[in-house]
Parts: structure tokens; C-alpha cells; sequence
């Protein structure tokens, strides 16, 4: 049973309910640690302390109709702020130094690593990543690496739904997606928005790893005059595609494309692109080739990304793309970008290197 606390209080109509809710919030007088109270037609709204009569008169200026009086309010039950909050009385101290410090939200689905010593508490976690972030609907462990030619990733329900697809809002634009189904990775909205911001009106783009769209749409958003052919090879990813481009409104800006990407290229798209997205680090090496030929005989921008390790990540993916694009009979006239994306392993990154191709 909840705590009553007494405490001054406006009671006022509930079509000026938002109005004063609003104003008492900029004057700093609403005491957040109760609840606000319906009273019929009427709501109660507990206040720090009772006005003064220069705060009154400001008040006064903007909601009608207001009483100020005494009334017992319900005292809110804060919750934890963080997992660790949450955990640390149930789980031993040794182990609440190994729990995850990095969530990744897509939706209203939590995606969290669990380290092996605390899989025996993995239900546990869940349990906690639930309690914290309330709009979280669903939390899924990570159960393998991305793999095969689809680009999936296992995933085991570890608390809430076991339904796994989701709307995923970025940058303006909305994405359905299955994350069994489909990749997406919420740590490269950066990177969608870094890209998109680059490109030009008037520009045709091949996005030849496109999944669910998110480098596509948001060109298409950002620019009124332009033409992205999104490839992609899995039929769940097209599918995905196809939807989020008639919610975000860019049917025929966004072409959807399913099918091997050299062969794509090689059949429809040959010469035609101003600008190439190749966002398949773990084998973009294999397609420069493929690139090469979607760029227009003048050449064009190649978005280049890979996976590197140590020592000298940048200037081993640098040298994959100097060779791959001598190796298709082109030269790079300039470098544009080079930059670590993000970490994916120990002494493993993501490298994003923007290219110009003669």
C-alpha cells in the first residue's frame, strides 16, 4: 500500500490540466515525489510549498479557475536507475563488476552481451534491464557472431516478449525490423547521418548492403532529388525495405533491389552511380571490384567500410581499397574520410574510409 504524504496542492479543471502542469514545471513548484490525483472533473497537483503572491500572480495570469488547499497524496516508488541498482542484493559483489555497461536499444527491444560468468544470471539480468527502462519491451541476449550470408545473429529471449520485431526510430526516419531475421546496429546512426549528410541533390546512390534501409531512406529524406538502388540479398532484409519505404514516404526515391550485389550491378546498374555505400565490413574487400563498375565512367564516391585489426587498422583497410580499386582498372584521386567506426572485438575495429575513384 502506498505511503500518504500531506502536502499543499492546486486543484484545477482537467482542460487546464497540461497548461498548469506545464507553467508549474518552469516555476520549479510541483513536488515530483507524489503522484498527481483525478478528482472527477478536477486535478490535484502537489506543490513544494504554497505560493508566493508574486508566483501566484504569475499563475493567475495564465490558468483560470485554480484553488489551492491540503490533500493527501500517494508518494511515487522510485525504481532502480541502474541494472547494478537493481542487482546488487541478488547477486554476489564479485559479479556485479561483470555486468553489462553497454545496452543496445533498438525499438523497444534491449540487446545486452552477457559474459560467460554470469550466465547462470542471465534470466536475472533481463529481469533488471526490464525494471530500469520501462519502455523496453523485450530483451534478447546476443547468442553467436553475425554470420552466414544473411547476416544474422542468434538471439535467446532472456525477459519479456519473445515476439522480435520492432519499430526503430533514427534520425526522423521509422524502421521495421526482425533482429532475427535482419542486421541493424543502432551504433551506426552516426554513420547513416555522417554519409547522408553528404550527398548531393541530384545524385544517384547504390547502397549495395542495404537491409532494412537506413543509409537509403535517409538519403532520401534529407535530399528532394535523388535516386538510391538498395541492394540486398536477403529477402527478409527487401521485404523490411520495402515496408520502411512506404512509412517514410520515399517510394520511387529508394529503389528496393533484391539479389547478389555484383550481380545486380553487373546485370542493371552498371555506370550509373555518382556514389557507392559498401557497408559489409567483413567482406566489402571481395566487391571493390563490383563498386568500381556501379561508379559512372567519370568515377565517383566509394563509403568504404572493414573490419581491421591492430597494429595500423586504418592503414590496413586503406590498403585493401587502394589495391582492390587498382585491381578493377581505377585509381583513387583523393582520400576523403578515414575514421574508426567503433570497436567490435579486442584489437578489432570497424573502419570507415570515404574515397574518390577516377
Amino acid at each position: 500500500m502506498n505511503r500518504l504524504v500531506r502536502s499543499h496542492c492546486i486543484k484545477i479543471h482537467k482542460r487546464f490540466g497540461e497548461k498548469a502542469i506545464r507553467l508549474l514545471n518552469k516555476l520549479s513548484l510541483i513536488n515530483k515525489d507524489l503522484k498527481i490525483l483525478n478528482l472527477g472533473d478536477h486535478l490535484l497537483i502537489p506543490i513544494k510549498e504554497k505560493p508566493s503572491n508574486t508566483v501566484l500572480n504569475e499563475i493567475s495570469k495564465h490558468i483560470e479557475e485554480l484553488e489551492f488547499s491540503l490533500h493527501e497524496f500517494p508518494v511515487r516508488v522510485k525504481g532502480p536507475k541502474t541494472i547494478v541498482d537493481y542487482l546488487e542484493d541478488k547477486l554476489p559483489p564479485y559479479l556485479l563488476a561483470s555486468l553489462p555497461r553497454s545496452i543496445d536499444f533498438i525499438g523497444d527491444i534491449a540487446v545486452v552481451e552477457i559474459p560467460e560468468e554470469l550466465e547462470p544470471h542471465k534470466y536475472l539480468i533481463g529481469e533488471a534491464v526490464l525494471k530500469v527502462y520501462k519502455r523496453v519491451r523485450s530483451v534478447l541476449a546476443k547468442s553467436g557472431a553475425v554470420r552466414g550470408t544473411y547476416r544474422v545473429r542468434d538471439y535467446e529471449v532472456i525477459a519479456g516478449s519473445d515476439n522480435t520485431e520492432t519499430l526503430h526510430k533514427e534520425h526522423g526516419c521509422k524502421y521495421y525490423l526482425d533482429l532475427r531475421k535482419v542486421y541493424f546496429s543502432p551504433r551506426l546512426s552516426y554513420e547513416h547521418y555522417r554519409v547522408a549528410s553528404q550527398v548531393h541533390d541530384g545524385e544517384v546512390v547504390v547502397d549495395m548492403f542495404a537491409g532494412v534501409g537506413p543509409f537509403s531512406i535517409l538519403i532520401a529524406k534529407m535530399r528532394s532529388n535523388v535516386l538510391v538502388y538498395s541492394i540486398d540479398i536477403n529477402p527478409d532484409a527487401i521485404g523490411y525495405l520495402k515496408r520502411n519505404i512506404y512509412t517514410n514516404g520515399v517510394e520511387g526515391k529508394v529503389i528496393p533491389i533484391l539479389g547478389d550485389a555484383r550481380e545486380v550491378i553487373g546485370t542493371r546498374l552498371t555506370h550509373i552511380a555518382d556514389r557507392v555505400i559498401m557497408n559489409l565490413p567483413e567482406k566489402a574487400a571481395e566487391f571493390i571490384d563490383a563498386a568500381c563498375m556501379a561508379l559512372k565512367p567519370s568515377g565517383g564516391i566509394i563509403h568504404y567500410y572493414q573490419f581491421s585489426e591492430a597494429p595500423y587498422p586504418i592503414e590496413k583497410a586503406r590498403e585493401s581499397l587502394i589495391n582492390g580499386v587498382a585491381s578493377a582498372g581505377k585509381f583513387i584521386e583523393a582520400i576523403l574520410t578515414e575514421r574508426v567506426v567503433r570497436e567490435v572485438a579486442p584489437y578489432k575495429w570497424q573502419i570507415a574510409i570515404d574515397a574518390r575513384v577516377r
